[in-house]
């Protein structure tokens, strides 16, 4: 890969490596197909990608596992940037606790086969419970190197400067990171339950905030789920009409969404891009610290995405 192609690096407080802009979601490795799942890893790897996200409920803790069995295997521990997650709520209860996320961290090791994450987010938000326990549980983990550095994923900004806040107080250490969603796409409905996006109007003062602060943002499907990539169109989304392509279509397929997307497909062909590349440079060029979370099944997507990095676009890209 030429110089211009190649992958971009941050850093996030309290990792001692940089960190890749584009993170491998592990949402859809298995150790039911191990062989492929493994040439993935191996593939985007080589490509310069160091992070991989995965959580407590990806596949019932398969995702943790065969993440974990790939690092472990490549001996690549010291090298690579795991991002995990845990605290989600159930059917029945919401599960922002120090309990929970005392025992979900311990599932988090165990099925990784490590003694620390790198990265450990929150995966959910209960706005009516008080801060202090928790940054206190989280700098009792980190205290002990389970953990090098914590955040917040679907936490609003209100909520993640309450938790700094609180460490300032305190002298203990705050959240390093947050992971909302950010997309070209502003999303009329959120996929899942909990979920926080900082796109449109609704977000201007959560960008705001992180444009300031400058905290890094790990943004959560940051194609819309496949949405932003061409494939729907004001023609065919009345025939999506099943599982997650419906789903998507419920929370994207508005007049606005498809005006954002004629924007990037007309910038796509004045630069000899594609729309996916365009919507994701889209991200990266809203003055935020980004970090991008894409699922890619092919090392080759996450080649694609990386030309992405390196694209200035015009002054008339949608807010």
């Amino acid at each position: 890969m030429s110089q211009s192609q190649a992958m971009t690096y941050g850093r996030v407080a309290g990792l001692d490596q940089p960190v890749s802009r584009l993170v491998q979601g592990c949402t859809g490795i298995s150790s039911a197909r191990a062989e492929e799942t493994f040439a993935l890893l191996d593939g985007v790897y080589a490509l310069g990608c160091n992070a991989f996200d995965t959580a407590h409920v990806y596949g019932g803790g398969d995702s943790e596992r065969i993440l974990g069995r790939w690092i472990n295997e490549r001996g690549l521990r010291d090298k690579v940037v795991v991002i995990d997650k845990g605290a989600h709520h159930s059917g029945d209860r919401n599960r922002t606790t120090p309990c929970d996320i005392t025992v979900d961290l311990m599932d988090n090791l165990a099925r990784l086969k490590t003694d620390y994450v790198d990265l450990w987010l929150l995966h959910r938000d209960d706005p009516g419970v008080p801060v202090g326990p928790i940054v206190e549980t989280l700098n009792e983990h980190k205290a002990a190197g389970r953990i090098r550095a914590f955040g917040g994923s679907n936490w609003s900004a209100r909520r993640i400067a309450e938790a700094n806040e609180y460490a300032d107080a305190h002298g203990l250490t705050g959240f390093a990171a947050s992971s909302p969603n950010l997309s070209l796409a502003v999303a009329l409905d959120v996929p899942w339950n909990g979920c926080v996006s900082i796109t449109g109007v609704a977000g201007a003062d959560d960008r705001r905030w992180y444009a300031e602060s400058q905290l890094p943002v790990f943004s959560w499907s940051s194609l819309a789920g496949g949405f932003c990539t061409g494939r729907f169109t004001r023609d065919n989304v009345a025939a999506m009409t099943e599982g997650f392509d419906q789903r998507l279509c419920e929370c994207y397929a508005s007049e606005e969404n498809f005006a954002r997307l004629d924007w990037a497909s007309r910038v796509a062909a004045e630069t000899g891009m594609e729309i996916s590349q365009i919507a994701l440079a889209w991200v990266f060029g809203q003055g935020l610290n980004v970090f991008a979370l894409t699922a890619c099944q092919t090392p080759e997507e996450m080649a694609h995405n990386i030309r992405a990095l390196h694209l200035a676009l015009p002054d008339d890209a949608p807010g």
